[in-house]
């Protein structure tokens, strides 16, 4: 294996594992925030495990953070719960923040 193969082959390991990172992290903010909706939105037990599962399910639904933002916004807009956009999109970044900081911790 040549030089160059060696480094090519390193680049290909290096974006697999950041892809999976970042996959890893998106699903901890997911079920964050589906934690936080969920408790405004009163659920508990099996059924705050099945919002979590739904809003895991929506961030399938399209390439970026909109989905799931849309999920959450639209759940709580219809259960007549008020919570502003932007601290939806702040619980959002905080929980990928967090998540990011406990898998680089080792605890992921």
């Amino acid at each position: 294996m040549t030089t160059f193969d060696k480094r090519e082959k390193g680049f290909e390991n290096k974006f697999a594992h950041d892809a999976d990172l970042k996959f890893k992290a998106e699903s901890r903010r997911n079920k964050a925030l589906a934690e936080w909706a969920g408790a405004k939105l009163g659920y508990s037990g099996s059924a705050l495990d099945d919002y979590i599962k739904a809003v895991r399910k929506a961030d399938l639904a399209e390439k970026g953070d909109d989905d799931v933002f849309r999920k959450v916004q639209g759940d709580l807009a219809a259960n007549g719960v008020a919570v502003a956009d932007t601290e939806i999109r702040d619980m959002m970044a905080e929980a990928l923040a967090k998540a990011v900081h406990d898998i680089e911790g080792g605890r992921g």
